[in-house]
């Protein structure tokens, strides 16, 4: 959500979305300096938090290394060393993204790194399954995870397609689908994963990054999923059960943070700033947002 507007907060809150989970994750352009990570994690567990508040939504992210860029050691050690600083904060609700992007030695050290500490921190993983050669790193990813000692039932492996899901459930992971509106994996084909695999241990979420992504891809394949007759039981379990039982095994996130909340303060302020300008209410706000 960092790379998004407020519009897109106003659109997820009209469509009813209460709960997010912001991943780190690379920003397009690599980082050469371990300050630019201290202010990235700064703004994911303080401002980008109170943003989404500001439309009625709880936001949580997860603190990690990205696999493209633990290829720069020297950043990467540096980065290491910042993490146990963040990972503790109110909201965080595990280590992440985390895996595999070339499946080079360094990305390996580090996912092995970052799931220790996750370990010693009793916090959820979740992991970025690479683009290429996906089945391999996948795979090469339980491994080592198995191998450094983590529960598979602590760990969500996202970016999953057809020929990941079923070695990832045997396993006993959570098998989580990102939706991409034209490329990747679609919400046509995630229905149809649906249907073959049923909805236990899956979990369905957005791309919403610089690219061409939509923050609206759960409600979207929610409506599609009903659509094509899968039962309210099993949609309600892949885009809101699953999710908040996996990282709620952080103790982080809990229903009641969201449910019965008191509503939007529109004099809030954040280092003095305010963001519903003028005191406008977030239902005045919201009001020009239709969702189709």
């Amino acid at each position: 959500m960092v790379s998004r507007t407020t519009d897109d907060y106003q659109r997820m809150a009209a469509a009813g979305v209460t709960a997010i989970v912001e991943p780190s994750f690379w920003q397009g352009q690599p980082r050469t300096e371990v300050g630019t990570f201290k202010d990235y994690f700064n703004s994911l567990i303080g401002f980008e938090r109170f943003r989404a508040s500001q439309f009625g939504i709880a936001h949580y992210c997860t603190i990690g290394l990205n696999p493209k860029e633990a290829n720069n050691e020297r950043l990467a050690e540096e980065v290491l060393e910042l993490m146990p600083l963040y990972i503790c904060k109110e909201g965080v609700v595990g280590i992440g993204e985390i895996g595999f992007d070339d499946q080079t030695p360094a990305e390996e050290k580090y996912l092995r790194m970052q799931a220790e500490l996750a370990l010693e921190a009793n916090l959820p993983i979740q992991i970025h399954t690479p683009h290429r050669d996906k089945k391999t790193g996948t795979i090469r990813t339980m491994d080592v995870l198995e191998d450094v000692g983590v529960d598979p039932g602590m760990v969500i492996i996202d970016h999953n397609n057809e020929e990941t899901v079923k070695s990832v459930l045997d396993r006993g992971y959570w098998a989580a689908f990102t939706i991409y509106p034209h490329t990747k994996l679609g919400n046509q084909r995630m229905v149809e994963v649906m249907q073959e695999f049923g909805a236990e241990k899956i979990v369905v979420d957005s791309a919403a990054d610089w690219g061409i992504s939509d923050p609206l891809a759960v409600p979207k394949t929610a409506a599609l999923m009903k659509e094509r007759g899968l039962t309210m039981e099993q949609i309600e379990q892949v885009t809101y059960h699953n999710p908040l039982a996996a990282y709620g095994q952080s103790g982080q996130v809990r229903e009641s943070d969201w449910a019965g909340a008191k509503g939007v303060d529109p004099t809030a302020l954040f280092g003095g700033n305010s963001l519903l300008r003028g005191g406008m209410d977030v239902e005045t706000a919201m009001s020009q947002y239709v969702i189709e």
